[in-house]
């Protein structure tokens, strides 16, 4: 059985706490998750455990993820100088969009029409959760993140097209994994 690892992480700073997006890896996770489907449930990894989350990801025969190969894999880097992100197996969403669209296109975008649903929250919610000690807020918002990435991934992978919103109304792209 092949075990892809959907996976979303949170952080604890901001790119502007951090000296911009250049310095990534000082975000630091607060929270990461992900969701094996040789396991068939999901994996809530704290801070503490960052080493624990990457080596889920290494064991992975693929990790699909949206933006994971800038940002989330990046964050990563900071706990471990060994994690070379390059040596996984990765579906990143957004860059393979980004090979057909002119456009970065937000995950919620897609999901909401692609799917009907939307995201519950985003980054910077997530943020003010973490200083506010509320860990199992940011638990359940990328949890949720990760099940969207995999629905949407599904979807994709069995109808070969996702759309979209754009200000020009819904769109569709063709996508091939």
């Amino acid at each position: 059985m092949k075990n892809v690892v959907y996976f979303d992480l949170e952080t604890q700073k901001s790119a502007e706490e951090v000296g911009g997006w250049d310095h990534i890896s000082a975000m630091r996770m607060s929270v990461g998750v992900t969701y094996s489907t040789a396991r068939g449930s999901y994996e809530i990894y704290e801070e503490a455990r960052a080493n624990e989350l990457m080596e889920e990801l290494r064991r992975a025969d693929l990790v699909v993820g949206f933006n994971i190969l800038r940002f989330d894999y990046e964050v990563l880097t900071g706990y471990n100088p060994f994690f070379d992100p390059k040596q996984l197996h990765t579906l990143d969403m957004l860059v393979e969009l980004m090979k057909t669209l002119p456009h970065r296109l937000s995950l919620d975008s897609i999901a909401s029409a692609t799917l009907g649903i939307e995201k519950t929250s985003d980054g910077l919610q997530a943020l003010r959760w973490f200083r506010q000690g509320k860990l199992l807020e940011i638990a359940e918002y990328c949890c949720y993140d990760v099940k969207i990435t995999r629905l949407v991934h599904e979807y994709g992978c069995e109808h070969r097209r996702l759309s979209y919103t754009t200000k020009f109304g819904k769109k569709s792209v063709a996508v091939t994994w």
